[in-house]
């Protein structure tokens, strides 16, 4: 019997400043924080689009990777991909916020861009 894979439920990231990463991913990203069950250290849940069985949490601790010296391009990094209806509110957004992002060098029509403590982040327009 083979393993019947449903969706992704969450992935987790790790942020070294809960309240200082919440602006990204709630204003400038436009994700909506949750409630989060109560753990014994801080974070965050934040629920992607329509559905809360679509998540990314935040787990606050001091940051293992560096912040720099990271490949320029998300794509070349560990990421996690979103797929979004039309690329252009989240172009919009990241221009308005001076958060600095790149094409995906695939051809698709796709960008990366990083939160403060260096996650990458992919949206994959898939239009409707």
């Amino acid at each position: 019997m083979s393993i019947q894979f449903l969706t992704l439920h969450h992935a987790s990231l790790i942020v070294s400043d809960t309240e200082k990463s919440l602006p990204f991913y709630r204003d400038v990203l436009g994700l909506k924080q949750i409630e989060r069950p109560p753990l014994p250290f801080p974070g965050a849940w934040l629920q992607i689009g329509a559905s809360p069985s679509q998540q990314i949490h935040l787990l606050e601790l001091d940051n293992p990777d560096p912040t720099t010296g990271r490949p320029e391009h998300g794509g070349r990094d560990r990421h996690v991909a979103l797929t979004v209806a039309s690329l252009d509110p989240v172009l919009e957004s990241l221009e308005k916020n001076q958060v600095s992002y790149s094409l995906s060098k695939s051809g698709r029509r796709a960008l990366f861009c990083r939160d403060r403590d260096g996650n990458a982040i992919e949206f994959i327009e898939q239009p409707q």
